[in-house]
């Protein structure tokens, strides 16, 4: 979401870590809210309270990452210099699960799968991450993108 929403925002430029502000619909522990926002922070820079404070008034990307934010999209992104933003709405079901993964999960959960499921699972897990990344990196159904004007609920 973070790659495809700043090749929209910067069509003919390469992004400016620290310009760009992130918005995520759900609250930080929620589901993989922080995981997806921890992604955004590497590449934008955006943060909470706790990144760079910058360099004599400049530079500062504090209080650039907001959680809870009332969008329809799963993330959005706004360029601090000119306004200009995207949602980003992330469709995971485009990449199909193994079918194999629901009662490994469910194993794995109740404690009861044993320590070759327990690899069998990681493995199918990250083949599906490595799809979704390398597969389906530009598929527009996996990651939908809507022109957004930076206020909640529009």
């Amino acid at each position: 979401m973070t790659v495809r929403s700043l090749e929209r925002l910067y069509p003919d430029e390469v992004p400016e870590r620290g310009a760009v502000a992130v918005s995520v619909r759900e609250a930080a522990d929620d589901g993989v809210a922080g995981v997806m926002a921890s992604v955004a922070t590497l590449l934008t820079g955006a943060t909470e309270n706790t990144g760079f404070m910058g360099i004599g008034g400049r530079f500062d990307r504090r209080n650039l990452l907001s959680f809870g934010v009332g969008i329809q999209g799963t993330m959005a992104f706004v360029r601090t210099d000119t306004g200009v933003g995207v949602q980003a709405t992330l469709d995971s079901g485009v990449v199909p699960v193994d079918p194999a993964m629901r009662d490994l999960l469910q194993r794995l959960l109740s404690h009861a799968a044993s320590p070759d499921e327990a690899v069998q699972f990681r493995i199918l897990w990250q083949e599906r991450v490595r799809r979704m990344l390398v597969d389906h990196a530009d598929d527009p159904r996996l990651v939908g993108l809507a022109a957004w004007n930076g206020r909640s609920g529009a």
